[in-house]
């Protein structure tokens, strides 16, 4: 809980600090990869820092946290910080660090707004910074207890077992504990890390989501190449060494499995609404539901550009099929099927079960449409949850 007097000084300055975050933020990168390389080389995502992603995506965390303490000093934006700690544990981000991140963020606040940061000032958006630093490391480090990690070492040799080519850009690539040892349990609808060498010595570190299901030996992760004119942005660095570069009998760098998107409550309905490469985590739920034999409806849901360009398109529809009571609804803006969706998802004449939890994974603009859908048709806000692949901009665009 933020002490009063910083409530009341945090209320005041919010408005200045908030319009003039996007600056800070651009500042404090720019300080914070002069002092310490190795963070841009090894641990950030080049490409969302050259896009300015990453900076919206911090600029709007701390901003909505900063308003949670002053709106409701009584309670913590606990989903928020849940999200935020679990890409950072799939980091390796350790306690250490977030006195690395204060030291510059701090200076940027300073040099950008001058004058106006008096110690008052300081004081209150430092009490901010440590209270939504501490919640981060408290939660990472059970994070880490849970997988028997540590802080900084989530990483494990996998070997690569099989790779499948799903569609043009999209590659399914099948993985195995290097070292013989049983691989570590995950969630429905968690993904994994994956570290890779480029050429010019940079360790960068992309997410993707478990398609297995939790119980398989097998790990399988599909991985969508990006095309940078195409994602308004440059070509995936990984991803596209991955498609280029990565062959069975390779090994790769993985962390244990964390994320916050898993299935809640097993009896309730549930809806599975995705696009694009956001299908992956819905099939591992829906191996996971049809392997304990879910009995209440399901709903699947995707939209993508044509059935070819559709991952695991048969694998979608067959893991619904083995359920008692489900139904699949595909979208496609070129050259649908009989039977499928024109055009973008709509969901005016679906059928939503009273009690519905609902899971979202794809581009943000489809997230927020599928999301107000949902609510129209009487699902509740609490009760639906999402998957950002890279930077969580819901926050910094909300």
């Amino acid at each position: 809980m933020l002490s009063e007097k910083s409530t009341a000084t945090v209320r005041a300055t919010l408005p200045a600090v908030g319009a003039a975050m996007g600056e800070i933020t651009e500042l404090f990168y720019t300080k914070l990869f002069a002092a310490h390389p190795a963070l841009i080389r090894d641990l950030f995502n080049r490409g969302n820092q050259n896009a300015g992603l990453q900076k919206q995506a911090l600029a709007g965390s701390v901003a909505a946290f900063a308003v949670h303490l002053v709106e409701h000093p009584d309670t913590r934006p606990d989903v928020m910080l849940g999200r935020i700690a679990h890409k950072h544990a799939s980091l390796g981000v350790t306690r250490e660090q977030y006195a690395v991140v204060h030291e510059h963020l701090f200076a940027a606040i300073a040099e950008i707004l001058g004058e106006a940061v008096t110690p008052e000032v300081a004081q209150a958006w430092d009490e901010v910074y440590w209270l939504m630093a501490g919640a981060l490391v408290a939660i990472e480090e059970r994070l880490y207890a849970e997988q028997q990690v540590t802080a900084g070492d989530v990483w494990r040799e996998w070997t690569v077992t099989g790779r499948v080519e799903e569609t043009a850009d999209c590659a399914t690539f099948r993985l195995t504990p290097a070292d013989g040892a049983p691989a570590p349990g995950f969630k429905p609808g968690q993904y994994v890390s994956v570290q890779v060498e480029l050429p010019d010595g940079a360790r960068q570190i992309r997410q993707y989501s478990l398609s297995s299901p939790p119980g398989s030996p097998v790990r399988a992760i599909t991985v969508k190449r990006v095309h940078g004119p195409a994602a308004a942005g440059p070509d995936g660095e990984v991803s596209n060494h991955l498609h280029a570069r990565v062959r069975t009998g390779d090994t790769l760098r993985v962390s244990a499995p964390y994320g916050d998107l898993v299935l809640r409550d097993s009896t309730a309905p549930v809806l599975l609404a995705s696009a694009g490469i956001g299908c992956t985590p819905m099939l591992s739920m829906l191996e996971h539901l049809a392997d304990t034999g879910h009995a209440a409806p399901v709903t699947v849901l995707h939209a993508d550009r044509s059935p070819a360009d559709h991952p695991l398109r048969d694998d979608h529809r067959a893991l619904t099929h083995k359920l008692a009571d489900a139904s699949a609804r595909f979208w496609y803006e070129e050259a649908a099927e009989p039977g499928d969706g024109e055009g973008r998802m709509d969901l005016s004449a679906l059928p939503v079960a009273p009690g519905t939890h609902a899971y979202l994974c794809g581009p943000l603009p489809f997230m927020r449409s599928v999301r107000e859908q949902l609510i129209f048709r009487g699902v509740r806000a609490a009760d639906i949850h999402y998957e950002v692949f890279g930077p969580d901009l819901w926050l910094a665009s909300a």
